[in-house]
């Protein structure tokens, strides 16, 4: 990969890890709010769910932006936006009139799954942040 394409890489991994972040930062501060809609899509244990939310939106979110383990990074959180698809955009379940906005919601969590899953795969074999310091430290110690 040439050095413009690792730029461009790690934007637009960024890009898609504030989502995330973003995401689970207004969870911290509506709590409230977001326990409730939880407990309406029928979730049990919501304080315990919602708080491991929060821990893989915002943890996930920013090893994906600074490049820890990106491959693993990248992984979870397609894995945890599977079920949180399903439960809460459940457009075949949803009264006519939400129907499409939930689908649209469907198909959005389905294009981000895809691109965390391409993510992934491309992050395989790459040096996390952590890796990459220790490697230049290496070499400069060794000249």
């Amino acid at each position: 990969m040439s050095g413009t394409q690792k730029v461009a890489f790690v934007v637009f991994r960024t890009m898609l890890a504030l989502i995330f972040v973003n995401s689970g930062v207004h969870k911290i501060l509506g709590w409230s709010q977001t326990a409730g809609y939880m407990a309406s899509k029928g979730m049990p244990v919501v304080p315990f769910f919602l708080a491991m939310t929060i821990l893989v939106e915002v943890g996930a979110g920013l090893a994906l932006i600074f490049g820890f383990k990106p491959n693993i990074a990248a992984g979870v959180l397609a894995a945890f936006m599977v079920p949180v698809t399903l439960i809460f955009h459940n457009f075949w379940a949803s009264p006519a009139a939400e129907q499409q906005m939930q689908m649209m919601q469907f198909i959005k969590n389905v294009a981000i799954i895809g691109g965390l899953g391409m993510t992934a795969i491309s992050s395989v074999g790459e040096k996390s942040c952590g890796e990459a310091s220790k490697t230049e430290a290496t070499k400069t110690v060794e000249m």
